[in-house]
């Protein structure tokens, strides 16, 4: 009997559930605690929205949590790395995540993110994911 490797046998859709579920399931503390590794304090609190990179240190010990329009920008950006990761690995999401990308008129995903353009963002990850760039 023939085994498919990890990749041939997931979907596109595969990864964007499984990445969807792991955002939903996870706390605004566990999100920008990941993200904080990832990217570092000052990069998250960029696509926070906030201008004191130490609150990031605060949400990630659950001394108090990021504003709604905060949380939705972390999420968006953990999902979209989660995605990117699951189908590459972790140093090619973080490499994606910060840098231009041609089908978002050259900004990066995390910047699109800041600026509330989420959807974009996912756009131009599920169009990486698909190889279409």
């Amino acid at each position: 009997m023939k085994t498919l490797t990890d990749r041939e046998s997931r979907t596109d859709r595969d990864s964007e559930t499984t990445a969807h579920a792991e955002m939903v399931q996870a706390s605004a503390a566990v999100i920008a605690r990941f993200l904080q590794e990832n990217f570092g304090q000052r990069l998250t609190a960029f696509i926070a929205g906030i201008e004191d990179p130490k609150q990031v240190g605060k949400w990630c010990s659950e001394q108090n949590s990021p504003r709604i329009d905060s949380e939705l920008r972390l999420r968006a950006a953990y999902q979209i790395f989660q995605m990117i990761t699951f189908e590459e690995n972790c140093h090619t999401a973080r490499a994606w995540m910060i840098g231009m990308n041609p089908q978002l008129e050259d900004d990066s995903p995390i910047q699109a993110i800041a600026e509330d353009r989420h959807k974009d963002a996912m756009a131009a990850a599920r169009s990486y994911i698909k190889g279409d760039l």
